[in-house]
């Protein structure tokens, strides 16, 4: 494994299934997307039936809580030493170029090794790799007790960095007609084409390495983000998706480290890296949904928010998407939805940046004093406006972020409230793909 400290990747290498599976059961969407609809991992389910999976490697975060988590816990790791011994895997020793297509749009990413000595999830971290969202401690149970121990990992995370001239991935593209395309297929359940090609070439690596370090380098950091020269330790990569995931990896490396030494492949962790000003990454904002309110939802915001709070009833869902994405106000607003209909939550003087960070502080308070059985995180509308409106419900439609913003203000300010933003819809996020040994 060839290690680039200083940018803090390395040349991976990657396990693909053989040519004779079925790519198209093979790769399921990422663990954390469809937790409200379980009839979408239903349909997975009877697509992949008994078929090589990544389906049978992960545990779908809809089942947490359910009979079924625990049985997928002890079965994913069976599963991923059945096909290590059966031989249905090929290696692949390189970087692999990814290209998403959904609809009209086609996304870039590179699957790289990220070196975890790098990355430091904690509020207020200043290394290479840092997180864009508060960590939430109690998500990374299950996962720890899905990869601990695992010979291999099957990752959905994405990772971005700060190329708005296109140094990094336009080369790439000027060559691809003459790169091998290593797979090429349509993924399951409307979620578009996924195509990865073999780079074989070190001209393009060495490139690769070079251009990524330049984003670094201390007069061009500090000048693209108006900074004093020398007052903050540059940012590299900065956490797009699976944010719980490398944190995982993260907790599980640094409790082996000590016995296993630094020249372990668990100190490393597969991922897809993307440039965030890819004209075909949307920031979507990422909505709240209460489940089973056993309280006066009004007056349990009119006593968090006192005064400061003003609540209008609106006439309809466009309306309220309306006044919420405009967001102009000096004010932080917030769109419900309840059985009764649609209301906009006025904020005045608020605490946070973000009104996403103002209204997740009432519903932290919320939920920890057990005023509502469960909080689910939504992209979309459909799923919010539908169960947000059934009985003892309530749905939060937020508004997004420019992702222009989002590296400055990851350096300047720290992590963004959790769940501030998300890249694509649901249906356009990362599929498993790719493996690689850990062990």
């Amino acid at each position: 494994m060839t290690l680039t400290n200083d940018i803090g990747i390395s040349i991976p290498k990657i396990l693909l299934p053989k040519p004779d599976i079925d790519l198209h059961k093979w790769a399921v969407i990422a663990c954390d997307q469809f937790t409200s609809e379980p009839e979408y991992w239903q349909q997975v389910k009877e697509i992949v039936g008994d078929a090589p999976s990544t389906l049978h490697m992960i545990l779908p975060e809809v089942c947490l809580g359910t009979d079924e988590e625990q049985e997928r816990i002890g079965s994913t790791k069976e599963i991923m030493k059945q096909y290590l011994s059966t031989g249905i895997f090929r290696e692949v020793n390189d970087f692999i170029y990814v290209l998403r297509t959904v609809g009209r749009r086609t996304r870039r990413g590179l699957m790289v090794c990220l070196d975890l000595e790098h990355y430091d999830y904690n509020k207020g971290s200043e290394t290479l790799i840092r997180a864009t969202e508060g960590t939430i401690l109690d998500r990374l149970p299950p996962r720890i007790c899905i990869r601990e121990d695992a010979p291999v990992e099957c990752p959905h995370i994405l990772v971005l960095f700060d190329d708005p001239n296109d140094t990094v991935f336009g080369p790439i593209d000027e060559k691809i007609e003459k790169l091998q395309k290593i797979y090429s297929f349509n993924l399951m359940l409307g979620s578009g084409h996924l195509t990865g090609v073999v780079l074989k070439n070190e001209d393009i690596c060495n490139h690769i390495f070079e251009s990524l370090g330049s984003l670094i380098d201390p007069d061009v950091f500090a000048e693209k983000y108006n900074l004093i020269p020398g007052h903050h330790r540059p940012l590299l990569f900065a956490m797009g998706d699976g944010n719980h995931s490398l944190a995982t990896a993260k907790a599980i490396w640094e409790k082996i480290k000590p016995s296993v030494g630094m020249d372990h492949p668990a100190r490393y962790a597969l991922v897809e890296i993307e440039n965030v000003h890819d004209p075909a990454l949307n920031f979507e904002p990422i909505h709240r949904l209460v489940f089973n309110i056993n309280t006066n939802l009004m007056e349990a915001m009119q006593a968090f928010w006192g005064n400061r709070l003003k609540v209008k009833d609106l006439g309809s869902k466009e309306e309220m998407f309306s006044l919420v994405d405009e967001d102009a106000e000096p004010w932080h607003q917030v769109g419900m939805i309840t059985q009764e209909g649609f209301k906009l939550l006025e904020i005045h003087k608020p605490d946070d940046n973000l009104p996403v960070g103002t209204l997740q502080k009432f519903l932290d308070e919320f939920l920890a004093e057990e005023r509502a059985e469960k909080i689910d995180y939504v992209h979309g509308t459909s799923v919010l406006l539908e169960k947000g409106q059934l009985p003892g419900n309530a749905g939060f439609y937020v508004p997004g972020i420019d992702k222009s913003d989002l590296f400055k203000t990851v350096i300047l300010d720290g992590s963004l409230p959790r769940k501030t933003f998300s890249m694509g819809e649901a249906t356009e996020k990362r599929f498993y793909m790719e493996c690689r040994l850990i062990q």
